[in-house]
């Protein structure tokens, strides 16, 4: 009796080892045909990778083998702009603050520390989280004065925005609007010095002045920049007598926009319109709003060496970062201010930095 239940119960066991292991391969064939059916989708499948299977191509057709050329640049230039623009921007609630520092006789300073500025924010001091001094790669649009008052200082203006570009941190890229009547890109976004130059050849100066035009398509322009820091580079020799838009709209685009600007002023003597006169305020305000500076040029020879200052700066910014400690998200302007706290011994030294920002909308 106890034999024929031992037999009994191994036949039961055997019986259930068969089961399990029939069992156990249908799970297997099931979880290998679900691969299969994610792999050849492009789904993620449970090991969390992703695989896809591009379909075989459609055979050409005769019209197919045909070289494609008229459209060819927009195509290109419009797969240019989508790069740029796909970036993915990730809001922490950093204000990044670019400044230069320079002493009574105009000349920059460097080598400060985190310990010798104040931040204040809508008049409230803040903790600066961050701190830097490197020399990080800048999107620079430059706005190059075409009108017919340029024509006998247009070769020293062209050497000087080669020195400037030749000075630059080699990263850094670049983009010519050339202006007289109306602004046009006469260079697009390039890294390369030559290609600058052998097209700045080509122009010739003439008609009047659009140069609220030309600001104003240069800040649009940077909305396409491949780096976060971003300068304008303006040279010219006279105030706006052909502009579309106005002193207000430019003033407003500039104040919404985190672009430094820079301007390089060839101004005659003795202006003979209200519009020259004026030309010198204007550039001074729309700089000065944003961090950076305008320069007066005396004398033409000086034209390279200021060129290559403005290059300096940019490439010795300090760059200081913060968390508003109050920050509403009511889109209004809040006011920024640096203050220097210099090493003793020191003259007195000027801070330039923006003068505010909006708060975001949302």
């Amino acid at each position: 009796m106890w034999e024929t239940d031992g037999t009994s119960r191994t036949r039961c066991r055997k019986r259930r080892r068969v089961a399990e292991f029939l069992v156990a391969a249908m799970v297997w064939v099931g979880l290998w045909a679900g691969l299969a059916t994610g792999v050849s989708r492009g789904q993620e499948n449970p090991l969390g990778q992703v695989h896809t299977q591009e379909p075989p191509p459609p055979p050409k057709s005769p019209e197919d083998e045909k070289p494609v050329v008229e459209g060819a640049n927009n195509v290109a230039a419009n797969a240019t702009a989508h790069r740029r623009d796909s970036r993915i921007r990730v809001d922490v609630n950093l204000v990044l603050v670019p400044a230069t520092v320079t002493d009574p006789m105009n000349r920059l300073v460097t080598g400060l520390e985190k310990e010798n500025f104040e931040v204040y924010d809508n008049n409230v001091g803040q903790i600066i989280k961050s701190f830097s001094t490197e020399d990080a790669p800048v999107t620079i649009g430059v706005i190059f004065d075409l009108s017919g008052s340029m024509t006998s200082k247009y070769a020293r203006a062209r050497k000087a925005l080669s020195e400037f570009l030749r000075t630059c941190n080699p990263q850094d890229e670049f983009f010519v609007v050339g202006f007289n009547d109306r602004p046009a890109v006469v260079v697009d976004y390039t890294s390369d010095v030559d290609d600058v130059e052998a097209r700045m050849v080509m122009l010739k100066p003439e008609n009047r002045t659009a140069l609220i035009d030309a600001v104003y398509l240069g800040v649009n322009k940077l909305r396409q920049a491949k780096y976060d820091r971003k300068a304008l580079l303006i040279i010219s020799d006279g105030g706006d007598n052909r502009s579309r838009y106005t002193e207000g709209e430019l003033r407003r685009v500039v104040r919404e926009s985190d672009v430094q600007i820079y301007s390089i002023g060839i101004f005659d003597q003795y202006a003979p319109t209200q519009e020259e006169q004026l030309g010198p305020i204007l550039l001074t305000d729309i700089c000065e709003m944003t961090g950076g500076r305008m320069f007066r040029v005396g004398d033409l020879a000086d034209l390279g060496d200021i060129a290559s200052r403005i290059s300096a700066e940019l490439r010795n910014e300090y760059l200081i970062g913060y968390r508003p400690s109050e920050m509403k998200k009511d889109g209004n302007w809040r006011k920024l201010k640096i203050r220097l706290v210099p090493p003793p011994g020191l003259p007195p030294l000027t801070v330039h930095n923006r003068q505010g920002y909006y708060a975001p909308s949302q």
